[in-house]
């Protein structure tokens, strides 16, 4: 089973859990290709689909509600599970799911959701990121939180598996 992660990330934290979900489904047996979400040119050699988005101001990066625009037939076509990185802090704020994604998730009949915990590096930032993030006294740190990625992945593993069990 071929499997697409792609994922659309601003500083690289997200692409980082794109790779650790495209890791983990490997290991399990998978053939997995992990591509920034503006690379993606066609969704035929793919079985199933993880996409992944940071999250900014309570939305996606535009190059991945691209992808979902240009795809979504494709994307309704097989098993498709959608994951968030970008609340930080302990407790993470903000809490739930971005608005937006719930529209994206309909729209491409998704198996699921993940919000994951994001990292902030001021350094890392542009000028209206660092005084967005002053504003809201949001704080510096790597809030990720790499057990639960791998929980999802191996959540997803199971459904694979399960589903070609059954077909």
């Amino acid at each position: 089973m071929r499997v697409l992660v792609a994922v659309a990330s601003r500083h690289d934290a997200t692409a980082e859990i794109g790779e650790a979900i495209g890791r983990q489904l490997t290991d399990a047996g998978l053939e997995v290709e992990v591509l920034a979400a503006e690379s993606v040119g066609a969704m035929g050699a793919y079985d199933a689909v993880v996409l992944g988005s940071s999250v900014y101001m309570g939305s996606w990066l535009p190059a991945a509600t691209k992808l979902v625009d240009r795809f979504q037939i494709d994307l309704r076509e097989r098993p498709v599970w959608l994951f968030s990185s970008g609340p930080i802090g302990s407790p993470a704020k903000p809490e739930g799911d971005p608005a937006s994604v719930v529209q994206i998730a309909k729209s491409v009949d998704a198996i699921g959701h993940r919000t994951f915990a994001g990292r902030l590096e001021r350094d890392r930032l542009n000028l209206g990121e660092k005084l967005v993030s002053a504003a809201v006294r949001a704080p510096d740190g790597d809030f990720r939180d790499w057990d639960a990625v791998a929980q999802w992945s191996s959540e997803i593993v199971g459904e694979l598996v399960r589903e070609a069990v059954e077909a």
